[in-house]
């Protein structure tokens, strides 16, 4: 029995397994994302969504469940999250040990579709526990129980990766990848990404324009060497800022630059960029 469950840690599952609302989300395809989803899901096929932070990896997903009519649940993946977290485990109620379905469990039973984001954070005992749900098999195990569940006709498993970030010991391993049918993001064309901030957020069409341009600026400053560049995610972020009556300027330095570095030499350099562009 897993005794960490009575201690402290039986809610575990509930902070990690987030059911996404089927409300319409905005999505802005990119390429031909949506049509190769909807032949993945239609074939039973799991899914690798790869790209940079911030490229609408996650929101991706959120609008292809609502497409589909499908219930979504979110594994948000970090160092300490274990098959056990996904699978389930035994907790103590009252008098008596029980066992509780975990998100992938629930997921493979319902046959709803869960989404591993950033997958290669996890411990490496939860890409074991997956590789039945990626094959021809699409079984789960849980050794805990002794039992083998086939997986529902329209359970389907999806996983997101940063392979610009995760380096060594976080790298997927080519026998994990090749068990999935893989969809690249990355930052959108200018036009596209200008028109995702006003839908997002509500400012002009100058204002987006002038964001994109400073978003493009940056990721084009390799030698600064910032671990992670500017995403659409923090653009969105300034743009709803200013939308609500903050300064341009500051609200750029403190959605945009400052999450990218903690550096003062570079966030000034940053910072004075961003101030002329604004």
């Amino acid at each position: 029995m897993d005794h960490n469950a009575v201690n402290g840690n039986k809610t575990v599952l509930s902070k990690m397994a987030v059911e996404i609302p089927l409300s319409p989300p905005f999505y802005k395809p990119i390429a031909k994302e949506i049509e190769v989803f909807e032949h993945t899901y239609k074939n039973k096929l799991p899914v690798l969504l790869k790209g940079p932070t911030g490229t609408g990896k996650t929101r991706f997903i959120e609008y292809m469940a609502h497409q589909l009519g499908k219930k979504l649940i979110t594994i948000s993946c970090h160092e300490e999250t274990s098959s056990t977290d996904l699978i389930g485990r035994y907790i103590i109620k009252g008098a008596e040990t029980i066992w509780i379905d975990g998100p992938l469990t629930k997921a493979v039973k319902e046959g709803a579709i869960i989404y591993l984001d950033e997958i290669a954070e996890a411990r490496p005992d939860v890409i074991v526990a997956i590789h039945a749900l990626t094959d021809h098999r699409r079984e789960l195990f849980i050794d805990k129980l002794g039992e083998t569940i086939k997986a529902h006709r329209d359970f389907m498993l999806v996983a997101s990766f940063n392979p610009g970030y995760q380096k060594g010991f976080k790298e997927l391993k080519p026998s994990t990848r090749q068990r999935f049918i893989a969809v690249s993001f990355q930052y959108p064309s200018p036009k596209i990404e200008s028109e995702i901030i006003e839908n997002e957020t509500g400012v002009t069409e100058a204002l987006a324009r002038k964001l994109v341009n400073i978003a493009n600026k940056i990721r084009n400053l390799t030698e600064l060497g910032l671990t992670e560049t500017v995403s659409t995610r923090l653009l969105v972020d300034a743009a709803k800022l200013i939308h609500s009556g903050l300064p341009k300027r500051l609200s750029v330095k403190v959605a945009v630059v400052e999450p990218l570095t903690d550096d003062e030499e570079i966030a000034t350099a940053l910072t004075d960029l961003c101030d002329l562009m604004i």
